[in-house]
């Protein structure tokens, strides 16, 4: 490990605003234990909070364009300019979005390169039918992940798709939470959820198509005693809220924006279940271990799943929640009425929640990350 006085300097790329990425923090934090000056680099937006807020040095791009070629194009170009005029010795790319700069840099200055892909980015939705886009994306990532020493991935089952098709494997460091039990949930006054109603919350960054969000509020339509938190943002959010107000459910459906992790967490250790509902339409869902799933199991409530190899493989494992045959609101209002009137089911699984958030934390977890990196340090 280098001197005190000689540290590592590390920057970890990510296209996301950092405030919200539980695992560029989690890792980034990891690395600064290693004894690592660490930098972030991101883009602000407009809920991003500020550079004081974090534990890290930062620097953010402020961005015409939001989304789209342009965007992508204009971060990349940025990204690049800022990494081949500073002095890093590893750079950590987040996602094939940012991957191009990086590997660049790292070639031209012979600096350290970490890729951690927390997606099968060729493979999400957004990229369906747009086969150029894709084609781009893809000439990209066959081009530099052969010539990868040092990768990372979030599940067993994406860490084996690369190896299929680059003859690489990826070291699998999935998104497990930090230990919540310090947190005390909300009250039911302090939620202003109706009291003796099963409380479900379904949580993600990226509430989007095909996740499941539209068929859980159809499925509300269907039960009683239960309400719902939906907590965080997505392209689907607008039409979910309509769509609440349209059935006439606003009083038993509440939306929460993004909102910092433990603040987050006080309103899932609240609840007496959590929802996962990705569908098998593409693979990167079908690949994933999403960040909701662990924050479920670190606050000790059962998950309902849609049959996803990965999400689903924790689930039987532990025995911790319920898992549907596929994505419909029968389905669904289904699994949440047997949890509503079975009782005795629901405190089985709480139990089994408890011994599996023992096993399933960032605390253990992390072990890997500092292997990995150790790993990579030798190199300097």
């Amino acid at each position: 490990m280098p001197r005190s006085d000689d540290k590592i300097k590390a920057v970890f790329s990510v296209v996301n605003c950092i405030c919200h990425d539980q695992r560029v923090l989690k890792i980034a934090g990891v690395v600064n234990d290693l004894g690592c000056n660490v930098t972030i680099i991101g883009r602000r937006k407009g809920d991003c909070c500020r550079e004081s807020d974090l534990p890290f040095r930062t620097f953010r791009f402020r961005m015409l364009f939001n989304r789209g070629f342009l965007f992508y194009s204009f971060f990349n170009i940025r990204l690049f300019f800022y990494l081949l005029f500073h002095n890093y010795d590893v750079m950590i790319a987040n996602d094939l979005d940012t991957l191009l700069p990086n590997f660049l840099v790292a070639v031209l200055k012979r600096r350290s390169l970490v890729y951690d892909s927390h997606e099968y980015f060729t493979g999400v939705p957004e990229l369906t039918g747009r086969i150029f886009v894709t084609w781009v994306w893809k000439t990209i990532e066959s081009y530099i992940f052969p010539r990868l020493k040092h990768v990372m991935t979030v599940s067993d089952s994406l860490a084996l798709q690369y190896e299929k098709e680059y003859g690489i494997r990826p070291v699998t460091v999935r998104n497990c939470s930090v230990s919540s039990a310090g947190i005390e949930g909300y009250s039911g006054n302090e939620t202003g959820i109706k009291a003796g109603d099963l409380l479900l919350i379904f949580q993600g960054g990226g509430i989007n198509i095909d996740r499941g969000g539209e068929e859980l509020v159809e499925a509300m339509r269907y039960t009683s005693g239960v309400s719902l938190i939906v907590a965080g943002s997505g392209d689907v959010i607008g039409r979910l809220k309509n769509r609440v107000l349209d059935l006439e459910l606003a009083d038993r459906i509440l939306f929460l924006d993004m909102m910092p992790w433990e603040e987050l967490m006080k309103y899932t250790r609240s609840a007496d279940a959590g929802l996962s509902l990705d569908k098998d339409t593409n693979m990167n869902y079908r690949f994933s271990l999403p960040n909701k799933l662990f924050d479920y199991i670190s606050a000790g409530i059962p998950v309902i799943a849609g049959n996803l190899p990965e999400v689903a493989g924790i689930i039987k494992k532990y025995d911790c929640g319920i898992i549907i045959p596929e994505i419909t609101p029968e389905a669904i209002a289904e699994a949440v009425e047997t949890l509503k009137n079975d009782r005795e089911l629901l405190n089985k699984l709480r139990r089994n929640v408890v011994y599996a958030s023992e096993d399933l934390s960032w605390e253990k977890e992390s072990e890997k990350v500092k292997k990995f990196y150790e790993r990579v340090f030798k190199e300097k």
